[in-house]
């Protein structure tokens, strides 16, 4: 006898607040999950750095050695190495465990809006203001860049690095994708200065989020629009946005205090969780889970499925 398949459950979204992480740091700039989703940085406007378990809500570590404040970091697929950027022009390479920094790379002119490890963590890309995007070899001595992308017209605001793809996305409205494999470029143009972008986990799908209050789903290969999500507010900030760890929503940050979920097919708001009165500048999705850090001036918020068992 053949029993009916269980009904698939409903994906539930982050709503229920878990942890609320005062940074000390000033304004967090940005909030990354690491690879796995245990632990999470923070990035200040007081130059400093930390790593932290949102889980816990614990402290890990704190490293300094920008001169200015840090706009972005990623964490090594192996979470042995940091690397972040910042607004005093560097990329740091930074050693998890001591807190040291390894390497610093100089030769954008001006901040460094994003920072992305390659797969095997040897190259680390960074995207300035200065419109390039510039790839440091960090096993080499050597000081200068091995590769430098300067098509965007104009700032280089966000950067994702797939196993062969480099994604970007500029001040000059468009979003471009480098196909290391064919060595070809692909460029979109959404037309309005672009904040953020990500690939969709499937890595069919782009997604771009620009100054126009307007995130769009664009098919990876043609370039094609396939969905359009408003309601948010986008005008003056650089804002995160990203998908949900199955690619069924879309979630973005807002200048009115809140976070929004869309549906990714169907494109109708599905939440907006009030997170707080400022900005909300950054947000990181756990890479597996339901669960959502958000930075608003200067504490980090954890939330989690409203199934989620507490304490755990």
């Amino acid at each position: 006898m053949a029993f009916p398949e269980p009904k698939a459950k409903k994906p539930e979204l982050p709503k229920k607040l878990v942890q609320n992480l005062e940074c000390k740091q000033g304004a967090v700039r940005a909030v990354r999950f690491n690879v796995d989703g245990n632990y999470c940085l923070t990035c200040g406007s007081d130059k400093s750095l930390k790593l932290w378990n949102p889980h816990k809500g614990t402290l890990l570590k704190t490293y300094s050695g920008h001169g200015y404040e840090v706009l972005d970091a990623a964490g090594s697929f192996d979470n042995s190495q940091l690397c972040s950027c910042g607004a005093d022009k560097t990329v740091v390479l930074w050693d998890v465990a001591s807190g040291q920094v390894i390497r610093k790379f100089r030769g954008h002119a001006g901040k460094v809006n994003c920072v992305q490890f390659n797969e095997e963590a040897t190259v680390i890309l960074s995207g300035s203001i200065d419109s390039s995007i510039r790839c440091w070899d960090c096993r080499s001595r050597g000081v200068v860049p091995i590769q430098i992308l300067d098509e965007a017209k104009d700032g280089v605001s966000s950067l994702k690095v797939s196993d062969y793809e480099i994604l970007s996305g500029s001040v000059d409205g468009r979003v471009r994708r480098y196909d290391l494999r064919a060595g070809e470029l692909y460029s979109d143009y959404v037309g309005s200065p672009v904040t953020s972008v990500c690939f969709s986990k499937d890595g069919q799908c782009t997604l771009a989020a620009s100054l126009d209050s307007t995130l769009r789903l664009l098919d990876k290969d043609t370039g094609e629009l396939l969905g359009e999500y408003t309601g948010h507010k986008n005008t003056a900030y650089k804002l995160d946005c990203c998908l949900s760890e199955k690619d069924t929503h879309v979630a973005s940050c807002s200048e009115d205090g809140q976070v929004y979920f869309w549906d990714l097919v169907e494109g109708s708001l599905t939440l907006s969780l009030p997170v707080g009165k400022g900005v909300v500048q950054s947000l990181s999705f756990h890479p597996s889970e339901p669960g959502l850090l958000t930075a608003t001036e200067g504490r980090v918020q954890f939330w989690r499925e409203e199934s989620h068992p507490a304490g755990s």
